[in-house]
């Protein structure tokens, strides 16, 4: 017995092959398109950091409690060049401090972030311990308050986990909060 095999007799007509390839090419064409959208703009975000305009900061104090991360990647910077190393630091002791010790009720930090070392009579010079930091701003108010304003709030970027929306740029009440290219992260502070 002979075996028969059937023939397609509805064979794809040439026309139609070649419209249902320019429908994948287009499509394709399409996709890759949206992805390299979608690179170029992750390589821009990631060329950009968040970053607190201190002209703008109120110290609000969401900056410690607002960001994604346990403890905040927001950190009291110190501009040494402008500093006054007064004995009577605003951002230092507490405005209504009976005795100007080192005891806890007189300071205004309260994690005990900012180190004061005496340089000569009257002046101190002040530092901050980074990992004390828990971002409150209270030092930077009372500095921009009674002092030149040396002390600010600043995101510190190895500390960030440099997210596509900050959570604090969200809540934060003056707006104090950008993203900025690579180039002109911390040009504020050089300013100071």
């Amino acid at each position: 017995m002979k075996s028969h095999k059937r023939v397609n007799h509805n064979p794809i007509a040439r026309r139609d092959f070649l419209k249902s390839c320019a429908r994948a090419l287009a499509g394709g064409s399409l996709l890759a398109l949206f992805g390299l959208t979608i690179r170029k703009t992750k390589a821009k975000d990631a060329s950009c950091f968040w970053q607190i305009d201190p002209t703008k900061c109120t110290f609000c104090g969401r900056c410690e409690t607002n960001c994604v991360k346990l403890s905040s990647a927001v950190k009291s910077v110190h501009a040494v060049k402008v500093c006054g190393y007064c004995d009577l630091c605003g951002g230092y002791y507490r405005t209504n401090a009976k005795e100007l010790n080192t005891a806890a009720e007189n300071l205004l930090c309260p994690t005990g972030a900012i180190q004061r070392k005496f340089v000569e009579e009257p002046f101190f010079e002040y530092s901050i311990s980074e990992d004390l930091c828990n971002g409150c701003g209270k030092c930077a108010k009372g500095c921009n308050a009674f002092g030149n304003g040396s002390l600010f709030l600043q995101i510190k970027q190895e500390l960030c986990k440099n997210c596509n929306e900050c959570q604090i740029s969200k809540v934060c009440p003056a707006h104090a909060i950008s993203r900025v290219p690579v180039s002109n992260v911390y040009h504020l502070i050089d300013t100071l």
